[in-house]
């Protein structure tokens, strides 16, 4: 990092803080800019229906000679009623085991839409420990869908990479399958593009989104864009309870859609759990090229200052073979040491600064090219071994911090 004595920038954090720190701060501005968007879009809608509603409320109050107290208290009702399940439409039965399964796929998978919640003690006791268990296994099951997703996306790039090298001569044509020492040779300096990956799993978010919004959009008789808003909702288990798919008493077909409904939001879900893994793990190059801009300035600052508080230094005779050495000569000599401890620094911060990339592209490569290598007993025997992307990163720290006891 930077110089000792210098306490400028994120000097003296180290590298995890500081990429904490930054990022804490960037989410920070990303919140207070996302309020500001959203206040100036919806504010002035919910003023005009707030207006709207009580225009309508004084209207009813007086067409049927009723107090505005009454009215508000029988509409109180109505707000109790509706949180339990009841609405004026014909809705489908929430609690009963159709319902009640649809209830715990969106606990389990964390978007909780909130339009059915338990309103017993048991239930609310309940669901504290069953969701405590069924989203740590969900999460899980995210995970190790990611790891077999991108072996097949890491397969599927290889393939493709090695027609590539045969069009262009670098491979014999008489070899489909796996490859011989001089191809194995040839592809040992490719790694699959985790950009590529980013591409690919984007591609089939859309696509099941489209998908899925074709089927909503006649279905639920929501216009076209909100079933993609919809899906977005869903898939990202964000979760808002706007809209809520599969509700409805009867539907065409209704054994077909609601399994088709199930298939599109576990394969949704999955894809954008996936794809959120891999953005994570762009912002956190970016975050780490942000603090080696500012680490980078911080020690050219300090390197300045250290040449120019030497200047009216006077050295003993006997330091150096030669009596006259220029000012900045005298200055890399005796920080050389410190010079290649903080160009050392610096380097691993550098190599530190891609390490959940390289350990994404690290598990494209072992993929693709038909596996890992064979790891030690030692990491046979770490339970937490394995992983991909921010898993990975987990799971590493989490050996590391083992290995030290």
């Amino acid at each position: 990092m930077a110089g000792r004595g210098c306490s400028c920038g994120p000097g003296h954090l180290n590298e995890d803080n500081a990429r904490f720190a930054l990022l804490a701060a960037l989410i920070l501005l990303y919140l207070l800019g996302g309020a500001a968007v959203f206040s100036a879009l919806e504010l002035a809608h919910e003023r005009q229906a707030k207006q709207r509603w009580e225009e309508r409320l004084a209207n009813f109050s007086r067409g049927h000679n009723l107090s505005r107290d009454e009215l508000r208290g029988f509409l109180r009702h109505y707000e109790e009623a509706a949180r339990a399940g009841v609405r004026v439409d014909s809705v489908r039965p929430r609690w009963d085991f159709t319902g009640a399964f649809y209830f715990v796929g969106t606990v389990v998978s964390t978007i909780g839409f909130g339009m059915t919640t338990p309103a017993t003690v048991g239930g609310k006791i309940f669901l504290i420990f069953y969701g405590l268990i069924g989203c740590a296994s969900t999460i899980l099951f995210f995970n190790l869908f990611l790891e077999r997703l991108i072996t097949v996306i890491a397969y599927i790039m290889r393939s493709c990479r090695q027609r590539q090298l045969r069009r262009r001569g670098a491979l014999p044509h008489d070899s489909l399958k796996a490859p011989r020492k001089g191809e194995a040779d040839s592809l040992a300096g490719w790694k699959p593009s985790v950009y590529y990956v980013m591409l690919i799993l984007c591609s089939a978010s859309v696509l099941i989104s489209c998908g899925a919004s074709a089927l909503y959009t006649p279905m639920e008789g929501w216009s076209y864009f909100d079933s993609l808003y919809f899906c977005f909702v869903a898939f990202s288990t964000i979760g808002f309870g706007d809209l809520v798919s599969s509700q409805n008493a009867q539907y065409d077909n209704q054994g077909l859609y609601r399994f088709a409904n199930f298939v599109f939001i576990l394969t949704g879900v999955c894809c954008i759990y996936s794809l959120f893994n891999v953005i994570s793990i762009l912002i956190k190059q970016t975050v780490n090229w942000i603090l080696r801009k500012i680490d980078g300035r911080c020690f050219q600052q300090c390197q300045r200052r250290l040449l120019r508080s030497r200047r009216n230094v006077v050295m003993p005779g006997n330091v150096r073979s030669k009596g006259n050495i220029s000012i900045e000569t005298d200055g890399v000599a005796e920080s050389d040491t410190d010079g290649r401890r903080l160009s050392g620094e610096m380097i691993s911060m550098k190599d530190s600064n891609k390490v959940s990339l390289a350990i994404l592209q690290k598990q494209l490569s072992e993929m693709a090219n038909g596996g890992p290598h064979q790891p030690s007993t030692q990491a046979l025997d770490d339970e937490f071994s394995g992983g991909v992307g921010a898993f990975a990163i987990m799971n590493n720290r989490l050996a590391e911090t083992s290995g030290d006891r």
